[in-house]
């Protein structure tokens, strides 16, 4: 087993990669649509008054900040498929480790998000641990933080993602 990280990961640490920006704008149908699929009748988000009252206007549920994200199967221009946590995938080809599990996950949020706003995200490596062995196999933990910003530059969230790659012990 490998007790130390490689140097060209050890590099990565603390590194913001995989700068982008929102396809589209945060909206308020996308908003009212995850909530009824949930059935979540929080006035917050259906009442600009009680809104008003609480947050200075309409927000987005603080949940819905990876949303923002999510490519959509097909857009114009697009030449190369966009994955979610690029990061994670860079590390288990490096690492040689062809299984991965996310074991934790964790969201701090800070400024809300608004409808109108344009995110912007980046992804930062934490950290990688030395090998380890498990009942899934041989392999290494790591921690990968996801940075939400505004159009204004405010941090809006940022989602924290534990994950395991690993190899399969042959017995």
């Amino acid at each position: 087993m490998s007790t130390t990280v490689p140097a060209e990961i050890a590099a990565r640490l603390d590194v913001p990669q995989y700068e982008e920006e929102g396809e589209f704008p945060v909206e308020r149908g996308y908003v009212w649509t995850t909530c009824a699929s949930v059935e979540n009748g929080n006035p917050l988000f259906w009442d600009d008054e009680v809104a008003e009252e609480l947050t200075g206007g309409p927000i987005a549920p603080p949940t819905m900040v990876s949303v923002w994200f999510r490519p959509h199967h097909w857009a114009p221009g697009r030449t190369a498929e966009r994955l979610p946590l690029q990061v994670h995938f860079d590390l288990k080809e490096a690492l040689g480790l062809p299984e991965a599990v996310m074991t934790e996950n964790t969201i701090v949020f800070h400024e809300p998000v608004r409808p109108g706003d344009r995110l912007r995200t980046h992804q930062v490596l934490r950290s990688v641990s030395d090998e380890k062995a498990t009942k899934l196999g041989t392999g290494r933990f790591w921690v990968i933080d996801v940075e939400y910003r505004n159009q204004h530059g405010d941090l809006v969230a940022v989602e924290s993602y534990t994950g395991f790659g690993y190899r399969r012990d042959l017995p």
